[in-house]
């Protein structure tokens, strides 16, 4: 298996390399032929843009590779793909990236994008794409994790005297590679286990260099596990009979045995706390039954025996220290393959974090000096990367795959796109040129505005039948049967009007238009929230209305503008202008009114007060249907919270008639704070105590009219 290829080989692999590509001149020299003379010339435009674009990479290539010692590794590329400058808005906005850089990069935030895979957002996105998988298939069936064996008789055939299979790196990483290949074929085409309609697989490795595979299928309904019957059929944790299945007996003890812990030796590295991390020993159980935590308790029969692992039988195991295994695949491939049965909902999550898309370790420490933030630098400084992880890289196998294959679908607002380009194009040419201004989206519109799709389809099952041609552009119709999973991008409810976007894409068969989704029943409507809730895509939640009712009973009115901007902000409700028109009488009661009042006034006071308070959290009320500040108001009311709750404290009609109850000493203290508070003067009082402790009835009326003569 460690043998180089023949020159024959080499000679075959070369001729058909070059048939393969000369398939594909006359592929696309027939399709320039039938372009249109604007689409040849379109289409020249483009190569023209490309190798200017090739030229000037290479440039900036050669520089990057000069600083580096004259070779650009991978994240130096990544750094360099991170000099493009995106426009974040079509409207023609900027980021300032080049700018940033004249200036010494201050504050500029260099990221490790999803397009390298194994950090943060490559695994958060691929673990959206297995729940994706889970969504249309259902729950896995079965996780399975096999480790590399460097006893494998294949790998000690091939080393040299004195030799230890940590020294081939790369037999540990082709023969394993091999069999986890002839793992798959048995399980996927094969279906050895039950017929399998999807999976996810992932490889690892471990940081004593050996690599290891987790694997997550889902079965066909016809072959799904439902009794414990059909577990014991697949799954077994249970040391064999020596004298009935011999083979399969030293495979168990050699394999499958959990390393012993607990109180035999708490220095192993699944101890946290004193106990073990994975719960071992597992206790006795007659038969398979589910647990408490939505796990199974496989069947561990006390049958009395207990096996020595060592010649002085100082440690001793039974059934209880048995990892679940399948025993064909177990005898087969003579490594730990751990099967496990997925019984609920509640563990899909967790397997798939916690072990399909966890993502590498890394250590690092940093004290950065500046605002400076650089994902590439900490991901070199903090990764961890053993000689076969490198060598799996080095040969270009793949490190995970997802089947069906899900298609990630692009979502934006109207003319909000993201775009990138490089630094030494223009802006002006960036915007005129209308490739750029294409998207997934807006040609799944294209497509029903121009009538070639007779069928409705929605935005999600859209790839089922049409693929993107990412160099065009466009969708193209498929030619083939091969199963597809359409995935819009996830959208906080923060994000707005992208949000319930979504919301209507999840839903609305066929439409042509952003336009298209507002119009309700031939009336257009200005947002996407208004446009969901006339299609009744959301309920209303009378939860936050009774909120509010209670609320105006006991709080005060500035509170309860408060509150009211905190609904807008976090709960996302429905009726807004409903919910304002009936709390809007009790959110202006302490602002001074008369006959004389301009009631828009008032209301732009309202509107203004509310604004101000989702702008700290960079909302607006443009964003939310209610009425719109007037342009030409101007606030003059402007005063600190502490004191508008004081001054909406309604005055008794006693506490202003208690003036005439007052003494003459009383009354000058109280004239000359009046005459203070109404001069505006700066101005500090001291009571005697006496006084205070004596009279603290009136000084409770001296507050509340002074509270009265400063509104």
């Amino acid at each position: 298996m460690g043998s180089e290829p023949s020159m024959h080989d080499l000679v075959v692999a070369s001729a058909e390399a070059e048939r393969r590509r000369e398939r594909h001149r006359v592929r696309e020299r027939e399709r320039r032929q039938a372009m249109s003379i604007e689409e040849r010339e379109n289409y020249l435009a483009r190569r023209r843009q490309y190798y200017q674009m090739r030229r000037a990479r290479t440039a900036s290539i050669g520089t990057v590779g000069a600083r580096g010692g004259g070779r650009l590794t991978p994240l130096n590329y990544t750094t360099f793909l991170s000099n493009m400058d995106p426009i974040n808005q079509h409207t023609g906005s900027t980021s300032g990236a080049s700018t940033s850089r004249r200036q010494g990069n201050v504050g500029r935030r260099t990221i490790l994008p999803s397009s390298f895979v194994g950090r943060p957002r490559d695994m958060y996105q691929r673990y959206q794409d297995a729940m994706s998988v889970v969504q249309k298939f259902g729950k896995p069936d079965l996780f399975i994790t096999m480790t590399c064996n460097p006893s494998w008789e294949e790998i000690q055939n091939e080393l040299k005297p004195r030799q230890t299979p940590q020294d081939r790196p790369d037999l540990l990483t082709r023969i394993f590679r091999a069999k986890f290949e002839e793992l798959k074929k048995d399980i996927y085409t094969k279906g050895v286990l039950g017929k399998a309609v999807a999976h996810v697989h992932v490889i690892e490795f471990q940081k004593r260099g050996l690599p290891h595979a987790h694997i997550l299928v889902i079965l066909d309904e016809n072959d799904i596990l439902n009794t414990p019957d059909d577990y014991d059929h697949i799954v077994r944790a249970e040391i064999p009979d020596k004298n009935d299945e011999p083979m399969l007996y030293e495979v168990v003890m050699r394999h499958m045995i959990h390393g012993l812990c607990g109180e035999m030796n708490v220095n192993t590295p699944c101890m946290k706390n004193g106990t073990c991390k994975k719960n071992y020993p597992k206790p006795f159980a007659p038969c398979t039954i589910q647990g408490t935590d939505s796990y199974l308790i496989y069947r561990r029969r006390d049958d009395n025996r207990s096996i020595s692992l060592d010649r002085n039988c100082d440690v001793v195991v039974d059934n209880r220290w048995v990892v679940p295994y399948n025993p064909w695949l177990l005898l087969k491939y003579d490594c730990y393959i751990n099967v496990e049965i997925c019984s609920s909902i509640k563990s899909i999550k967790y397997f798939i974090y916690k072990y399909v898309y966890k993502g590498p370790d890394c250590v690092v420490f940093e004290v950065r000096p500046g605002p400076n933030y650089d994902e590439i630098s900490q991901y070199v400084d903090g990764r961890w990367i053993c000689a076969p992880e490198a060598l799996w890289k080095i040969y270009k196998f793949p490190m995970s795959k997802i089947y069906p294959s899900v298609v990630r679908l692009q979502i934006h607002l109207p003319s909000m796109q993201q775009v990138q380009f490089y630094s030494f194009q223009r802006i002006s040419d960036v915007l005129s040129d209308e490739i750029n201004s294409r998207t997934m989206l807006t040609e799944f519109f294209r497509v029903y505005n121009e009538g070639q799709e007779p069928n409705q389809y929605l935005y999600s099952e859209f790839p089922k039948y049409y693929r993107w041609m990412s160099n065009e552009k466009v969708w193209q119709k498929r030619r083939s049967q091969q199963k597809v999973i359409g995935q819009i991008y996830a959208v906080s409810p923060n994000e707005g009007k992208k949000f319930y976007l979504r919301i209507l894409l999840n839903h609305v068969r066929g439409p042509k238009s952003f336009d298209d989704l507002l119009t309700v029943n031939n009336l257009h409507y200005p947002t996407f929230k208004q446009a969901a809730e006339k299609r009744g895509f959301l309920e209303e939640d009378d939860s936050i209305r009774q909120c509010l009712i209670e609320a105006r009973a006991v709080r005060m009115p500035s509170a309860l503008r408060r509150l009211f901007a905190t609904i807008l902000l976090y709960c996302q409700p429905t009726g807004v202008r409903q919910l304002w028109e009936e709390n809007y009488p009790y959110m202006i009661e302490d602002y001074p009114s008369s006959s004389s009042t301009n009631n828009v006034l008032i209301l732009n006071r309202l509107l203004h007060e509310i604004n101000s308070i989702l702008l700290q959290h960079k909302r607006s009320l443009k964003e939310f249907d209610l009425p719109q500040i007037a342009e030409d108001y101007q606030d003059l009311t402007s005063i600190s919270s502490l004191i508008e709750d004081e001054l909406s404290i309604p005055i008794p009609l006693d506490d202003l008639n208690a003036v005439s109850k007052l003494n003459p000493d009383q009354l000058q203290a109280f004239n000359t704070i009046k005459h203070a508070t109404m001069r505006k003067q700066n101005q500090n009082f001291s009571w005697m105590v006496l006084v205070v402790l004596a009279k603290h009835f009136y000084t409770e009326h001296y507050l509340q009219r002074f509270a009265m003569l400063g509104s």
